[in-house]
């Protein structure tokens, strides 16, 4: 027996005292580990699990965790220790440096600056200033590109042909049509972005003065896509040559696909970079969950892949590329 052992109670009383103090330190430690599965699973379930409102297994205490964690009496204070809060200070957030700031200067009229007690002339000593936000709604004009045609006049009287020379012009987003970059730019990003559907836009866009159905800007969509392919294959030649990054899939439904029902289910893959610089977020469409989408997509990268505990990304530990690390979190 150890010599720092504590002696065994000489009493049947304090043998009793000893054991129902002990009971009690064990209920607290059962209760703050309980606290803290509790957490672990509303954390996995919020990172990784579905975010309908479905009740799910992990949430069947989620009503009474306050009584579960009064019961833990002392263990409270020390799960206190281990949380920080940002405390906001009270007040305006400041407006941001690179916004325009348009200034109107309120000054009296020459008659009124004189004093009415001597009646000298006022001077400016100083200023109230107060802010306020405005929004510019969006316009609707047209670019007319007029390209200049130059012919020789000395030609045009004593030659029987005449040269002819035209200016340059940037070409056009759609040929023959009347899309520019950034009609096309404000269309997919109120699309994707703001989740304006085609329909709502072409209300908007009607308000505006301009008649532009939703058949017209599917296909300025369209044809933006392929000028945003070079950007894609770039970012995602930088995404592979990064040491970590992030994968996931979700589930998706897309109607009128061909060869398909409109109730098929198919998959967004999601592909992000994990290290410093600025972040590359790549989407990629499929209609499986097939892990081979993944091993195709991230082929030829050398570095850590944190993904969830899907078994289709077992696919790429196994490659052929050694190099290649799986790391699931």
């Amino acid at each position: 027996m150890s010599s720092s052992a504590s002696p065994l109670p000489e009493s049947r009383q304090e043998l009793i005292d000893l054991v129902s103090q002990q009971a009690t330190q064990i209920e607290q430690l059962e209760a703050k580990l309980h606290w803290f599965e509790e957490q672990f699973h509303l954390a996995r379930h919020k990172q990784f699990g579905p975010s309908s409102e479905r009740s799910v297994k992990e949430q069947r205490n989620l009503f009474n965790e306050a009584e579960a964690i009064a019961e833990a009496g002392p263990v409270e204070e020390e799960i206190r220790k281990t949380i920080t809060y940002e405390r906001r200070k009270p007040g305006r957030r400041p407006i941001p440096k690179d916004l325009p700031i348009e200034r109107i200067e309120y000054r009296l009229p020459e008659e009124e600056q004189i004093c009415k007690d001597c009646g000298g002339p006022l001077h400016e000593m100083s200023e109230e200033c107060r802010h306020e936000v405005k929004l510019i709604p969006a316009q609707v004009k047209i670019v007319q590109h007029a390209r200049m045609v130059y012919g020789c006049r000395n030609c045009e009287k004593n030659s029987i042909e005449v040269p002819i020379k035209t200016a340059q012009a940037p070409r056009p987003v759609i040929e023959k049509g009347l899309a520019s970059p950034s009609a096309v730019a404000y269309v997919m990003t109120m699309k994707f972005v703001d989740g304006v559907p085609l329909y709502r836009q072409e209300q908007h866009y009607a308000r505006l003065g301009i008649d532009l159905s939703r058949g017209v800007l599917s296909n300025w969509m369209l044809k933006g896509s392929e000028w945003l392919a070079l950007i894609y294959d770039r970012a995602k030649q930088k995404l592979l040559e990064q040491g970590i990054l992030h994968a996931d899939e979700t589930t998706l439904q897309v109607l009128k696909e061909p060869g398909r029902a409109a109730e098929s289910q198919s998959y967004m893959w999601l592909y992000r970079t994990g290290g410093q610089g600025p972040p590359i977020v790549l989407y990629e469409y499929q209609q499986t969950r097939s892990g081979e989408h993944p091993r195709n997509f991230l082929k030829g990268f050398k570095g850590y892949l944190h993904v969830d505990g899907y078994a289709g990304y077992h696919e790429i530990g196994r490659a052929s590329c050694r190099e290649r690390v799986y790391h699931p979190v």
